[in-house]
C-alpha cells in the first residue's frame, strides 16, 4: 500500500497523513500511515452494510476526520444516517 501511495498517488507515505483504501465489494477498508517509528496498519471489514467512498474526481480526495468517523462506522457521511438499519427485534 506503501508503494501504491508513492507511485499512483505521488504522495509520501512517510509524512505522518493516513491513506485510507477499499476493498472492491465496499466492506472492508485498509488504513496505512507513519507515526514516526513505523507504518501502522488498520483493517476493519463490516458484518452487514458498506463504507460509503466519497466520489473521486482526481486520483485522491481529503476528507475531515468527523467524516472518517462516519466512513469508518459505515455511515453515509454526506447524509448521515445508518447504511444497515437494525431488525425488528420480536
Amino acid at each position: 500500500m506503501a508503494l501504491q501511495v508513492q507511485e499512483i498517488l505521488h504522495k509520501d507515505p512517510l509524512n505522518g497523513h493516513l491513506f485510507v483504501f477499499r476493498g472492491r465489494r465496499s466492506d472492508l477498508v485498509k488504513m496505512i500511515w507513519h507515526d514516526g517509528q513505523g507504518a501502522c496498519l488498520f483493517t476493519k471489514r463490516l458484518k452487514r452494510g458498506r463504507f460509503i467512498w466519497p466520489s473521486v474526481a482526481g486520483e485522491s480526495v481529503t476528507i475531515s476526520p468527523a467524516q472518517l468517523g462516519y466512513l469508518l462506522s459505515g455511515i453515509d457521511w454526506r447524509n448521515p444516517r445508518e447504511t444497515q438499519r437494525p431488525t425488528r427485534v420480536g
